[in-house]
């Protein structure tokens, strides 16, 4: 199986949409929580080839050309915020009145377009940088995952970002990526909750 990593681009929102549902609810399809089955993507993928600050890779199989994986992330975390409370959250949240959600999953995050969780101090004093990684399941246990982080960390040391580091948010439900993100040298964050997640640059 012959698969690439190249940069994220804004034309790959709609695939990147696609596998945020197919890993949304921990780790597996969400697709039965969701009658708008784009909410999961508009807040963990999507803004991250939209919006300033932001980056990312994309994995995508030779063999169809389809983007199958991906790691997306901002450089700046608080100026991400910042922009995304003015810009993005506002106009989900009025295409998406709470009137409309009946499943569990549009029940969430329609409440969460009016009320969007931040990064703690702790994470943000640990790195001013963040990410979100997901793969499809059949291209996952063989190494891609892997090779998306340490794209990632190479294109952010370029960069220099601010505490020369990198973190995430754990879904807690999640032990297997919880064990995935150990062997790679993640570690708990100190002071902030136990699914707050970062490694430092070497």
């Amino acid at each position: 199986m012959a698969l690439t990593i190249r940069r994220a681009t804004e034309e790959d929102a709609p695939a990147l949409s696609r596998i945020c549902l197919l890993t949304a609810d921990a780790g597996t399809s969400a697709e039965h929580l969701h009658d708008f089955p784009e909410l999961p993507g508009l807040v963990y993928s999507v803004p991250y080839v939209k919006l300033p600050t932001t980056w990312g890779f994309v994995l995508v199989d030779d063999a169809t050309n389809d983007v199958v994986g991906y790691i997306v992330g901002s450089k700046d975390t608080r100026e991400y915020e910042r922009y995304a409370a003015e810009r993005w959250w506002p106009a989900l949240a009025e295409k998406y009145p709470p009137s409309i959600a009946k499943k569990p999953g549009d029940v969430l995050y329609t409440s969460l377009f009016r009320k969007m969780h931040t990064a703690s101090d702790a994470s943000i004093n640990f790195s001013a940088a963040h990410l979100h990684i997901n793969v499809l399941p059949a291209y996952q246990g063989q190494g891609w995952g892997r090779k998306l982080v340490a794209k990632a960390i190479e294109y952010l040391k370029e960069e220099n970002v601010e505490g020369n580091g990198v973190w995430l948010g754990l879904d807690p439900r999640n032990e297997q990526a919880r064990k995935f993100y150990k062997r790679l040298g993640f570690e708990r964050i100190e002071g902030a909750d136990e699914n707050q997640m970062g490694i430092k640059f070497v």
